[in-house]
């Protein structure tokens, strides 16, 4: 048998038509099988579906650079507020329709962070920064002061606070004071053991628990400090 690299030839009784197709290389769909076109309507849908697709998208996006920007305005209308309030001992709202107004000034120098307190733990507080809960003392008064705030927002820094860290506050009316963290603990939001009568100067920092959640839950990440003493 002697090798051979040609390729192989059909019959020449074959019709013309497979072997023409057999040296193409390839199989030709036979009349009336090829790919069928779109139809208009069809065509039309999806231009219509890519473009709501595109707009949404420059919407959101336009949302998304509103709610930044808004929230930087915010902050410096509640530091502007805050400056008045050291400076005039008064109540000062960050803006003339706000139902809070800040009242204190928290930092933690190791973690390099700062937000301004305001009045009250409502949703809209909250939305602005850490809220002074309500019927708790003032920061550096006898008892628990609580501030909360959400957890991927102003007090997302707790997830790296440690016991030991020092809390500085600052209130409204230029009193100064130091705390240090003395442990955390999580617990439901009904069953704190908070006692904002408790012996002591104490101060709580609260927040929704765990900290990666995406959804509400029951359960709150508790920061207890208490006064230092120069």
């Amino acid at each position: 048998m002697v090798a051979t690299t040609e390729r192989w030839a059909w019959p020449s009784s074959f019709p013309r038509r497979l072997r023409e197709r057999d040296r193409e290389g390839g199989k030709q769909p036979a009349p009336g099988h090829g790919p069928t076109p779109l139809p208009t309507l069809a065509k039309s849908l999806i231009l219509a579906t890519a473009i709501v697709l595109a707009v949404t998208g420059v919407i959101l996006f336009g949302q998304g650079l509103w709610i930044f920007a808004k929230a930087q305005l915010a902050q410096v209308l509640l530091e502007r507020a805050f400056a008045q309030s050291l400076a005039t001992g008064e109540i000062v709202k960050p803006w003339p329709w706000a139902d809070t107004w800040p009242i204190a000034r928290i930092e933690l120098p190791r973690r390099h962070k700062s937000a301004i307190v305001l009045h009250g733990a409502s949703g809209q507080a909250l939305a602005f920064g850490p809220g002074h809960v309500e019927l708790t003392p003032d920061a550096g008064e006898n008892g628990t002061a609580v501030y909360s705030a959400h957890r991927d927002t102003h007090f997302a820094f707790l997830a790296d606070v440690r016991i030991g860290d020092e809390i500085r506050v600052t209130r409204r009316d230029g009193a100064k004071f130091r705390f240090r963290i003395d442990g955390t603990v999580v617990a439901r939001w009904d069953a704190s053991g908070i006692d904002p009568f408790a012996p002591g100067q104490n101060l709580v920092l609260t927040t929704c628990w765990p900290l990666d959640a995406k959804i509400p839950g029951p359960l709150r990440y508790l920061v207890r400090a208490s006064i230092l003493r120069d």
